[in-house]
């Protein structure tokens, strides 16, 4: 039996990949982690499905930016990818279990991001339900793979679930130009049937965001806030910040966490 009801609320916040302090804490890090449960804040993350079946935190689907290892994190099994390092520091890659059982016993609610990689979806949604079934803290799912959330609704359907969305037409990601008007104008909404929209900063003008905000009445929170004003204004406007790089004293002054 699901655990979720179709009734919902978003966190008031979120720390993006945890909460970093980069060059000394790498993103989606167990440091990160560790320093957001500290502050008591709930984290936003990624998941990705690897070569061996396991699940595990990173973003990118290239290892380079992070670890200075090119290839694709997919490729990868999990006894190969424990022995790179995150951004220099002796932070490993970590394991999908191995957050969860961090954030579990806090109370701590989780926005989680489904990475899928040349037409894993499936399998991918699949892998996270499946953890998430035993999991017994509060999380939401959202994509940027219509397909993904396809999956879940359809495996899971009182899972939460969300649209992450941007304007691609002002940044195509390499995707063909199809693709790009199709997510740009959520022409998969009626088939994902989303809890809520999750758009860039920047880009919430869109015809169909505003459509999908205002008119059909879904939550709206805001990725990537990097600064305080920013974060006071995503609030003001209604909207849920997923933040970063914005320190503790600051987060003191927006009342984000206890003085």
């Amino acid at each position: 039996m699901s655990k979720m009801k179709r009734s919902f609320k978003l966190a008031n916040h979120y720390a993006h990949r945890g909460y970093h302090d980069k060059p000394r804490i790498p993103e989606n890090s167990m440091a990160a982690f560790h320093r957001a449960v500290e502050y008591g804040l709930p984290s936003e993350f990624d998941v990705h499905l690897i070569a061996d079946g396991s699940l595990v935190v990173f973003h990118d689907d290239n290892l380079e930016r992070q670890t200075g290892v090119k290839g694709s994190i997919e490729a990868y099994d999990i006894t190969n990818l424990r022995k790179l390092r995150l951004e220099g520091s002796d932070e490993v890659i970590p394991t999908f279990d191995e957050v969860l059982a961090l954030y579990e016993d806090t109370g701590l609610p989780l926005l989680i991001e489904l990475k899928s990689v040349k037409g894993n979806h499936r399998k991918l949604a699949e892998a996270v339900c499946r953890r998430l079934d035993s999991y017994k803290g509060s999380f939401v799912l959202e994509s940027f793979d219509p397909r993904a959330m396809m999956a879940v609704r359809k495996i899971r359907p009182d899972f939460i679930r969300g649209q992450l969305v941007q304007d691609f037409l002002k940044t195509p990601e390499n995707l063909p130009f199809y693709q790009v008007v199709l997510l740009t104008n959520l022409f998969f909404n009626i088939m994902v049937k989303p809890d809520f929209i999750a758009n860039r900063i920047g880009d919430r003008r869109r015809p169909a965001l505003r459509h999908a905000v205002e008119k059909e009445g879904r939550p709206e929170a805001t990725w990537t806030v990097r600064n305080a004003e920013d974060y006071r204004k995503t609030v003001a406007a209604g909207r849920v910040p997923i933040f970063e790089q914005i320190t503790p004293e600051e987060l003191k002054e927006l009342s984000v966490i206890k003085g």
